[in-house]
């Protein structure tokens, strides 16, 4: 199970900081006025900087957070990182941890990364209450990982169990998500346990779980089969994102042959294969992206080879039969095999 670091806890803003003070320019005065959305990107980055720098000067402490914060939503995280330790915040605090763990602007640490984590949850302050769940989670992925500190799936469980915080939704919604994960493990499968918490997971947003809830449905996992349920679920995950889902939706849509179809949604699906910034798009675990993508792949590979809903081009399905391993050599080879003995 390959994790990624939960994001800074929002308690009210969904917006990244620079949209949210692009809505202001300043002045010669000083004085703010709505921005009329004409201005470059670049603009609005020296507009915010401008505006923050003041804030600063003028003692506003909240201003010191928000351009680290800023410079960590543009991918300039070295800067992000300089701001980030100059501030005494506990949202800075939360990002340095996630930034030293994750090698983030500076070489990994991921002692370091938990040292911060752990200030966070050991914290009687107000202020560090709504980043507790969420380090929580960050401290059960490093237990889990054995990174940085002794690996312990029995430690990750529970502290994952703390950050669930029994599905609630202002908890952490990636620990609800990898505690899913966890009990559909071959070494510690436990079903029906796996789909309560994707369902939680799901019910709060996952994008992750609402894909996999609905392959539990489809397979009978956990629960009772039901294609209906199934089918919503991978749609619905397909729609916002999910390419795991897109991949199993084409893989129904051809075993179903529905080819035209079939071959369709599979080009559309696997001609947009940048991983990492699908990834970044949908919060989505890369493993599962390759996974999808590559599943496209194949079944596009074999419409194109038996000209199934499309017009034959053997050329073509060489291509994309290869990009199906190169994105996942363990599941191209498992097609094959079906593939091989007419059960696909």
């Amino acid at each position: 199970m390959e994790l990624t670091s939960e994001p800074l806890p929002q308690e009210s803003r969904s917006e990244t900081i620079l949209q949210t003070i692009s809505k202001v320019q300043i002045s010669e005065s000083g004085e703010f006025k709505p921005d009329p959305e004409i201005y470059s990107h670049e603009h609005l980055l020296s507009r915010a900087e401008l505006l923050l720098e003041k804030r600063i000067k003028n003692g506003d402490p909240l201003a010191s957070f928000l351009r680290g914060q800023m410079y960590f939503e543009e991918g300039w995280y070295e800067e992000a990182l300089q701001q980030f330790e100059q501030n005494t915040d506990f949202q800075s605090m939360y990002q340095l941890g996630v930034m030293y763990y994750d090698g983030l602007g500076t070489p990994p640490d991921p002692q370091k990364g938990i040292e911060y984590m752990e200030k966070i949850i050991n914290s009687s302050s107000p202020k560090a209450r709504h980043l507790k769940f969420a380090a929580a989670y960050n401290l059960g992925r490093a237990c889990y990982e054995g990174c940085g500190i002794e690996i312990s799936e029995k430690d990750a469980e529970r502290l994952w169990f703390i950050a669930a915080d029994h599905g609630n939704p202002k908890a952490s919604v990636k620990a609800q998500t990898a505690l899913g994960m966890l009990y559909s493990a071959k070494h510690r499968k436990d079903l029906k346990k796996a789909f309560f918490w994707h369902s939680e997971a799901c019910g709060n947003g996952s994008l992750e779980s609402q894909g996999i809830l609905g392959l539990m449905y489809f397979y009978g996992h956990g629960v009772r089969p039901n294609l209906k349920a199934a089918l919503e679920c991978l749609t619905a995950a397909s729609d916002r994102g999910n390419v795991y889902a897109k991949g199993h939706l084409v893989e129904y849509y051809y075993k179903r042959k529905f080819f035209t179809k079939a071959a369709d949604f599979a080009k559309r699906t696997a001609e947009n294969d940048d991983v990492e910034k699908l990834a970044k798009a949908t919060d989505c675990i890369p493993f599962y992206i390759k996974r999808g993508l590559a599943m496209a792949s194949f079944y596009l590979a074999r419409c194109l080879q038996f000209g199934l809903g499309t017009q034959q081009d053997l050329a073509a399905a060489k291509n994309y039969y290869s990009k199906a391993c190169r994105l996942d050599p363990d599941l191209a080879s498992e097609l094959e095999l079906l593939a091989n003995h007419g059960r696909i």
